[in-house]
């Protein structure tokens, strides 16, 4: 299946959320710290200066849009969300 994000959105794969404290304790879901960085994967048709392969800072609240293909979860996030582009 491929998915492509519609005008000024982003498909993103969140990065991986810390299941361990650094002392080593397994954190519970409610504990843990949601991702607030990941990479882009699709590019809506009207965004013109974020490319796939970029990696996106976004608030933590936003993508809240799942989408499972496979064995993969991909955040589908407003361009307006982002807060930076790491390149």
């Amino acid at each position: 299946m491929n998915v492509i994000p519609y005008r000024d959105r982003l498909l993103i794969k969140k990065d991986e959320v810390e299941k361990k404290s650094s002392g080593g304790i397994i954190l519970q879901e409610q504990a843990q710290e949601l991702p607030v960085q990941g990479k882009v994967v699709g590019v809506g048709s009207e965004i013109d200066d974020i490319y796939e392969g970029d990696i996106v800072i976004f608030g933590r609240y936003a993508g809240n849009n799942r989408v499972d293909v496979g064995d993969e979860t991909y955040h589908v996030i407003d361009a307006s969300e982002v807060k930076a582009v790491v390149r």
